[in-house]
């Protein structure tokens, strides 16, 4: 593959699980970077802010710092200040993500009187109980817009797999009469501005990642070369269910280096 210069890597299933080193993947990283081929970590995570997840990462023995991270929102930010500069958002989310979404004006998500001109929906957690949804419907319904992070319907921990926002997020789209827009993955918008933030071309780039439609199929759908790796969230069922074929299938991002071509460190 000597046409990569750039490769985009998704984070939680792939490099980790539960910010857990998955084995061999510290080393393999390394290599990417020892090789001089530049790195972004591309992530739908919505719990932790960019500075967090570079010290989880750096902390694990990866070698990456929070310039190498573009995050679901930190782009929602950016689409945010320039589809709705000073726009009124309410934020369904689990974690605080305040720092990456910049200047973006967040009103109090159990306050009854004011009307958002936003809906954010964020990452699934303890958050999503009856009332935040039902609040998050009463703004829609007085014709507040609605915008997704991202659709993931699920992700692996080291319990198993937890449900997501993409299936509440279903729920207030029906119920509501409308339909998101997403800004992490699988948005072309997304792998534009990781593209952008590397400088590279969609043929000069690879994207690795365990889900196969938001990840690889939605690279592959922008021109970067996709890779599916069978760990993480990765389901035999859903791989044969899918509605494309991965460029390329690894058993674990330790094998990236070699389908790279890279040559073993000595």
């Amino acid at each position: 593959m000597e046409s990569v210069r750039a490769v985009l890597i998704d984070i939680d299933g792939v490099l980790t699980v539960s910010w857990r080193p998955l084995p061999g993947t510290v080393e393999a990283l390394r290599e990417i970077r020892q090789a001089g081929l530049a790195v972004a970590l591309v992530t739908n995570t919505t719990s932790r802010t960019r500075a967090s997840i570079a010290a989880a990462l750096e902390d694990a023995g990866f070698p990456v710092a929070a310039e190498d991270i573009l995050t679901a929102p930190a782009v929602t930010a950016a689409h945010l200040a320039e589809h709705w500069p000073g726009a009124r958002c309410v934020l369904l989310n689990s974690g605080d993500i305040r720092e990456d979404l910049g200047d973006v004006t967040l009103l109090d998500p159990a306050g009854t009187d004011d009307v958002a001109d936003v809906v954010v929906v964020g990452g699934a957690g303890p958050e999503f109980g009856y009332a935040a949804l039902d609040g998050a419907f009463r703004h829609l319904q007085r014709g507040a817009r609605l915008v997704a992070m991202h659709r993931n319907l699920y992700w692996r921990t080291e319990d198993g797999l937890r449900l997501d926002s993409g299936a509440f997020l279903i729920g207030l789209e029906r119920a509501a009469r409308t339909e998101a827009e997403v800004t992490g993955k699988p948005s072309p918008a997304f792998f534009e501005a990781a593209l952008a933030h590397l400088g590279a071309g969609p043929d000069e780039a690879l994207m690795v990642g365990d889900d196969i439609e938001s990840d690889v199929l939605a690279a592959q759908d922008a021109g970067i070369t996709g890779v599916l790796v069978q760990t993480g969230k990765y389901l035999p069922e859903t791989h044969r269910a899918a509605r494309g074929t991965p460029d390329h299938v690894i058993g674990s991002f330790a094998d990236l280096p070699a389908l790279l071509g890279l040559a073993p460190r000595r």
